[in-house]
């Protein structure tokens, strides 16, 4: 799945967002693209849900669009 993040801005942002998303159970990997504000995040639909990693970033203070 593709997320996109309003408010990363640099190497921290990055940071605190991919460690977020991959203390959910069932996220495998996260790639955080600075220079387009996307999030690819591979994950396993049994456990982890658009809900659960919106609230996993938003709780760091970025935004998820969409």
């Amino acid at each position: 799945m593709t997320l996109e993040v309003n408010g990363m801005t640099c190497e921290h942002c990055e940071k605190a967002v991919k460690g977020s998303l991959e203390e959910l159970e069932g996220v495998h990997g996260v790639e955080v693209h600075l220079s387009s504000g996307k999030v690819d995040v591979a994950y396993d639909e049994a456990y982890a849900t658009k809900g659960l990693m919106k609230e996993a970033i938003e709780a760091q203070g970025y935004e998820v669009v969409g």
